[in-house]
């Protein structure tokens, strides 16, 4: 093999003096992010803000939840303490957290990558000189895999990982990483510190998303095979090791699976995959299920615990005042709902499910052209991948990779979305360049060319996401904030204004106000407990396709709801026909209101008959 050229030395040289400066570029460019990606709520984060509500409450019972873990809940507590947040300006604090949040992914990103390198060092360590003679110097170092690595999770924050989604995907892959990091690690030098690191930083992992325990023995196991099958290390020195991990996770986890299992009176991790598979593999209907509707229940078996109480048949009208917690209780706990929900495995359901999910990993590779094309000019260039001595050669890339690949069987078997197999395809791809060599004639072209190529690829990622901050700050008008949607909270204002607040229950109409995104009640501080549902998805709700539309509306208005809340094409909301009657527009959006129940408006017109003067509620957002 050709000696690889001095020329080499100013290049890594380069990299390396440039490496602090790029990180620092990259967390500033991502701050813009934190400044102006637009509003992006859904129901899934404000489930986690009223777990955080309980969090800093301290009422621990609502928070012990099987299908939303607490640690994310946790992080969005501190962010609203640390920033003294209110409800209206709780979204910028929020956001501030998921930045933090992508700062711990930049630490744990870099951690996975030179424990990449450090175990294929220690691998290479114990070839045989026959070996290291023989076989050509791998083409990536140690910071041009550092700038690869970050360049992924700068493009991840991009599309699927966005600032401005309240979810735990983002948290969860930094502790994953952080996980896979210390197993490479500890493989690598065989200390008990670092099995223990990763029972730690898995059970914390556990404590986002339950996702983690499956992933935990995952790791466990993979962490027996590599010591048995490629290290040849005796069983009496792998046991302690794996059960020192086991006890640390159990130690970090444990609690809050025996709070799980108490409230459910059996063994239970988590109800979010379960019910996942129901839904999307078994056909479960997702909402409103009930027992004695069979037709609901695709390959399941359904014995609900407590369904929701059905107050009328048709149209459905549902109450939630069973659970005593969030916003819209129906997606604030959806295991209480659907408690005793039993999927048989379907061959034929599954493999309609595998077929779904096989073309979603399509379009997501796709989704990622540049890694893509990187990987493939490599090639050209004569970069091969040494994946073929498993056994005899260096094998560090087999745990990563197959442990990246089980992310992809997992999700794979139920629902695959982007932002859940990020870190699938970081543990895949960052150690597939890592094992690339050259090919004995064309040594020195490729490894003098590779880290140039990574170095651009890396800051065609920051300068990617710089356009693209720099786009969003020009749409928005004034000083306003990307979090700010004035629909959303013109509605919660013009609730407030009403004398509709905090302790007051309100009912709603229609998928988008109820279900899709109901921000806008926690905003006016209030708790649905009762919806006039319509099952068939649209961006408007109908008020004339409700059957016995004026018996559901007293039904609501038996249950108490102050206002009935839905959101309308404002062109049918004229007020002159007798559907749309007594309906008020919510601050020139297309929500309305149906005065219900006003006890609070009650009271300021009594107070104003008195001629006392009633407090009014600021209007003014600051963003």
């Amino acid at each position: 093999m050709p000696p690889i050229s001095s020329e080499l030395a100013p290049l890594q040289r380069s990299l390396r003096r440039l490496w602090p400066l790029y990180c620092l570029l990259a967390a500033v460019v991502t701050f813009g992010y934190a400044l102006w990606d637009p509003y992006q709520i859904d129901g899934d984060a404000v489930s986690y803000m009223d777990i955080g509500d309980l969090i800093r409450s301290h009422h621990s019972a609502g928070v012990v939840n099987a299908y939303w873990h607490p640690l994310y809940p946790a992080t969005l507590a501190l962010a609203y303490r640390v920033f003294h947040a209110t409800r209206y300006t709780e979204l910028n604090a929020y956001y501030m957290a998921n930045f933090a949040i992508f700062l711990l992914e930049m630490l744990a990103i870099v951690t996975f990558t030179d424990s990449i390198i450090a175990l294929r060092e220690a691998r290479a360590a114990f070839s045989t000189e026959q070996d290291r003679g023989s076989v050509p110097a791998f083409v990536i170092d140690k910071y041009a895999l550092r700038y690869l690595g970050l360049a992924l999770l700068v493009i991840a924050s991009q599309r699927e990982l966005s600032l401005g989604k309240v979810r735990p995907d983002a948290l969860l892959q930094a502790l994953l990483l952080f996980g896979l990091a210390a197993l490479l690690r500890h493989v690598a030098t065989s200390r008990l510190r670092y099995a223990a690191l990763m029972g730690v930083v898995l059970g914390l992992a556990y404590l986002t998303k339950s996702f983690a325990f499956l992933f935990t023995l995952a790791c466990i196991a993979a962490l027996i095979g590599f010591r048995w099958l490629w290290q040849k290390h005796s069983p009496a020195r792998i046991v302690p090791a794996a059960a020192l991990a086991l006890i640390c996770f159990g130690t970090v986890a444990g609690p809050y699976i025996a709070a799980l299992s108490h409230q459910k009176g059996h063994f239970d991790f988590g109800d979010s995959g379960s019910l996942n598979y129901a839904w999307y593999v078994g056909g479960t209907e997702k909402m409103h299920l009930q027992n004695g509707h069979p037709e609901l229940y695709g390959s399941s078996e359904v014995q609900l615990k407590h369904p929701n109480q059905v107050l009328l048949a048709s149209p459905l009208v549902v109450s939630y005042k069973q659970l005593a917690y969030g916003t819209y209780p129906d997606w604030f706990d959806a295991s209480f709902w659907n408690d005793h929900v039993k999927t048989h495995m379907s061959l034929g359901r599954e493999a309609h499910a595998v077929t779904r999910d096989v073309e979603l990993t399509v379009r997501y590779l796709l989704n990622h052209p540049e890694t893509i094309a990187l990987f493939a000019l490599l090639l050209l260039l004569g970069a091969r991948p040494d994946l073929r001595r498993r056994f005899t050669g260096n094998g560090f890339w087999v745990v990563p990779m197959l442990l990246g690949i089980a992310v992809w069987v997992i999700y794979g078997m139920v629902n695959v979305e982007e932002r859940y197999v990020t870190v699938g395809f970081l543990a895949v791809l960052i150690p597939l360049f890592a094992s690339l060599r050259p090919a004995p004639s064309r040594s020195t072209v490729v490894s003098a060319v590779a880290p140039a190529l990574i170095f651009l690829t890396a800051l065609l990622a920051v300068g990617e996401s710089l356009r693209i901050v720099v786009n969003l700050r020009r749409h928005l008008p004034g000083s306003t904030r990307g979090w700010y949607d004035a629909e959303i909270f013109g509605a919660a204002h013009a609730l407030n204004d009403l004398g509709i607040g905090p302790r007051d229950t309100i009912a709603c109409v229609g998928t988008r106000a109820c279900l899709y995104d109901m921000y806008w009640a926690r905003l006016a501080g209030v708790r649905i407990v009762t919806e006039i549902y319509q099952p068939k998805p649209r961006i408007y709700a109908s008020l004339s396709a409700i059957p016995a539309r004026e018996q559901a509306i007293e039904t609501v208005r038996r249950e108490g709801a102050s206002v009935l809340v839905g959101y309308f094409n404002p062109a049918t909301m004229t007020g002159n026909s007798p559907v749309t009657a007594g309906w008020r527009e919510l601050n020139d959006t297309p929500f309305y209101a149906l005065p219900l129940n006003m006890p609070l408006q009650n009271k300021q017109n009594t107070a104003a008959m008195r001629g006392t003067e009633t407090p009014q509620r600021s209007t003014t957002v600051h963003p």
